[in-house]
């Protein structure tokens, strides 16, 4: 097929090379904000990647042209923060077409969905098929110019939906034959909860926030950063999680477990669990407080989950007091910003059934 990646992050980069190393011709594309991400991959012609996935995959088009990138796509991934999620969508509107399929990769907070708004699709319309993984099938990180390393990649634990789920087995026939153990989740929902990042992220940080103001990230996000309180405060915000999940009749599993399935951990709680993981290991805090796991995964993930919870009357009151307390430590309002919300995103007026139909 011919790929195209939109996103030249971290997870861009491994898409686009498992999947041009499976044989497809890939594109890959940023903002040219970001070109200089990209250029070294055209200059080289392709990614070298390090780590559990080695060798050199060669990439056909890296570019900050929209346009050129687009030129004949069949499937499109769209990999970066929830914060990327519109603006790609908007860039790629005028180059949909009928029997497109897009994968918004990892749907982190229904990511498929903030793609058909931004793209003014229907959220019904099934002619260019929109979908999204309950995450990244990857840790990786960026190490040089064109050239990442890939701590970990699973082959189990992944979930993907389409929106709405009618489509979902079409997508999975799409996935497949690159990623041939992609779950089917009952719905874009289940792969919204399924995501752990909210669980994870801003606990560690928020109760290491002095140790990253101090050392501008210089320790071990999990091995340092994972301690017993940090696991009770993973596991209060999980509680909720699962609780939003049954009340709207979809199971997802607790972030250890799913941890365990994808091989990332050996052991199913919340302390040593992270902080002896096999796929963390290594893994480095972030430099500053400013990043993706409060921002993306407070003011997009955990402000949605509990506007989800409040319209199916759960109470969240550890996630709302998280959104707080990151909201003081930013020096901003998650909620009254309102990144990514029910109403934003469409829902609002939809009923417990009628979201569960979707």
């Amino acid at each position: 097929m011919k790929v195209v990646v939109l996103g030249a992050g971290n997870g861009g980069l491994a898409v686009a090379y498992e999947w041009a190393r499976n044989g497809h011709e890939v594109a890959i594309y940023s903002q040219p904000d970001y070109a200089d991400q990209i250029s070294p991959i055209g200059d080289r012609g392709g990614i070298t990647s390090e780590g559990v996935l080695t060798g050199f995959a060669e990439i056909a088009t890296a570019t900050t042209d929209i346009g050129e990138a687009m030129s004949g796509a069949e499937l499109v991934f769209v990999v970066g923060p929830a914060y990327a999620t519109s603006a790609l969508a908007a860039d790629a509107a005028p180059h949909l077409h009928a029997g497109m399929t897009v994968v918004v990769c990892p749907g982190s907070c229904l990511g498929s969905l903030a793609f058909k708004r931004a793209a003014g699709l229907d959220l019904y319309d099934e002619t260019i098929l929109v979908g999204e993984t309950s995450t990244l099938p990857y840790a990786v990180r960026i190490t040089g110019p064109a050239q990442i390393h890939i701590f970990h990649r699973f082959d189990t634990g992944l979930f993907a939906a389409a929106a709405p789920r009618s489509a979902t087995p079409r997508l999975l026939e799409t996935l497949r034959p690159v990623w041939p153990h992609t779950l089917e989740a009952a719905s874009v929902f289940q792969t919204a909860l399924q995501n752990g990042n909210p669980v994870i992220h801003p606990a560690v940080t928020l109760l290491n926030a002095a140790l990253i103001d101090r050392t501008g990230g210089d320790f071990n996000f999990y091995e340092d950063g994972v301690t017993t309180s940090t696991g009770r405060l993973m596991e209060a915000v999980d509680a909720e999680r699962i609780a939003i999940a049954e009340t709207l009749g979809v199971t997802i599993l607790s972030e250890p477990a799913i941890g365990v399935i994808q091989g990332y951990m050996t052991e199913e709680n919340y302390t040593t669990g992270y902080s002896t993981a096999p796929g963390f290991l290594g893994i480095k805090a972030q430099s500053s407080l400013d990043n993706r796991y409060l921002t993306e995964d407070v003011g997009y993930s955990m402000v949605l989950f509990s506007d989800l919870a409040r319209s199916l009357g759960v109470p969240t009151p550890v996630m709302d007091a998280v959104v707080q307390i990151a909201s003081v430590v930013l020096a901003r309002d998650f909620r009254a910003e309102a990144a990514r919300t029910m109403q934003g995103l469409g829902l609002a007026d939809l009923s417990r059934e009628e979201l569960g139909r979707y």
